[in-house]
């Protein structure tokens, strides 16, 4: 088995009861679903009083336009509890807990920006350019990159089967900063059918509880296991039909933070692994655009990305969504079981 990494105050709290250690973090999970499930209500109805609603896109399946004006931006809910909980339960003497939860922060305000923007009947239908939030994530992926080499000290790799190298900062900064913007856009193009996003980042924050557990970092630990009950929370909400959506200021921070925790853990590698349907949502977009260029306007997929392909070729949207857990779920599996080597 790889090394575990080592204790510091910064890092995680020394402590002899594991099983009471995770015990602590599904409580605490338990808690975050409670909390979101109860604080949604409120959030779902100043939402629709806002009149916060999505705008749909009108070149993908039809059907979703029925969509068109549900309340957005769903992933404050998510935030919220994880922010109250990790100062309530996760941040006395793990100090580096600070670094996912400002990732959280930095990047749902990006997110809620965006989701203001692009409002039904906003003056900016289209919200923020791409370019622009690329910059602002690659801005805050580039501190968190930063923090995770120094001062935590978390610039190596664990590769299964052969186990733990240290990386040049040349190396290990361009590598983090692409893997954490990465995972929020990848996120954020899963976040296209009801439950899609929050289903699989769930089970994406359970693979890297237990990684962590693992490998006897608390403080990852319990704060994967609060992005978990806060996203089960979320779905309550935002099961089909859905009565909310978690729109970009929710997609944006889930997907950095997972990086940002998977980065704590040194198994980064399995990222790919782990989060496989938000790679399969990024590579399909990324295939029928190169396809779409050099054939002159054919298309590989129906439409991408990929999840809206399913749709069209006569997939519900509910078999979509939960075919896409499976198969997040199996990834997830695959992915400790890498860990564990």
């Amino acid at each position: 088995m790889p090394p575990t990494v080592p204790l510091d105050l910064w890092f995680q709290v020394p402590v002899d009861r594991p099983n009471w250690n995770m015990a602590y973090s599904l409580a605490i999970a338990g808690l975050g679903f409670v909390m979101t499930v109860i604080i949604g209500h409120p959030i779902v109805a100043l939402l629709r009083a806002k009149k916060i609603g999505k705008q749909v896109r009108i070149d993908g399946p039809q059907h979703h336009l029925v969509k068109t004006g549900t309340p957005t931006m769903g992933g404050i809910m998510v935030t919220l509890s994880a922010v109250i909980l990790t100062f309530a339960f996760n941040l006395y003497g793990r100090l580096s807990m600070l670094l996912p939860l400002g990732v959280l922060l930095c990047c749902g305000v990006l997110g809620a920006i965006d989701d203001r923007l692009s409002l039904v009947g906003g003056k900016r239908a289209a919200g923020l350019t791409a370019r622009f939030k690329m910059a602002w994530l690659l801005l805050f992926a580039t501190v968190t990159a930063i923090i995770l080499y120094r001062p935590l000290g978390l610039g190596y790799i664990i590769l299964p089967f052969f186990g733990r190298y240290d990386l040049s900062p040349l190396l290990y900064l361009p590598i983090a900063i692409i893997g954490i913007a990465g995972m929020a856009n990848a996120v954020n193009l899963a976040d296209g059918l009801d439950a899609l996003a929050g289903g699989t980042a769930a089970v994406a924050f359970v693979a890297y509880g237990i990684i962590a557990y693992v490998q006897g970092q608390v403080g990852v630990v319990t704060f994967c296991f609060t992005m978990v009950g806060a996203l089960l929370g979320f779905l309550w909400h935002n099961a089909h039909p859905a009565q909310v959506i978690m729109g970009d200021t929710g997609a944006l921070a889930i997907g950095a933070a997972l990086a940002t925790a998977g980065f704590m853990t040194g198994q980064w590698i399995l990222l790919p692994v782990v989060g496989l349907v938000f790679v399969a949502e990024v590579l399909s977009v990324i295939a029928q655009v190169a396809y779409f260029k050099r054939t002159g306007g054919r298309r590989l997929f129906k439409t991408a990305p990929i999840h809206h392909h399913f749709e069209l070729i006569g997939w519900s949207e509910t078999q979509v969504t939960l075919r896409f857990w499976l198969v997040g779920m199996m990834a997830g599996l695959f992915g400790v079981a890498l860990a564990l080597l």
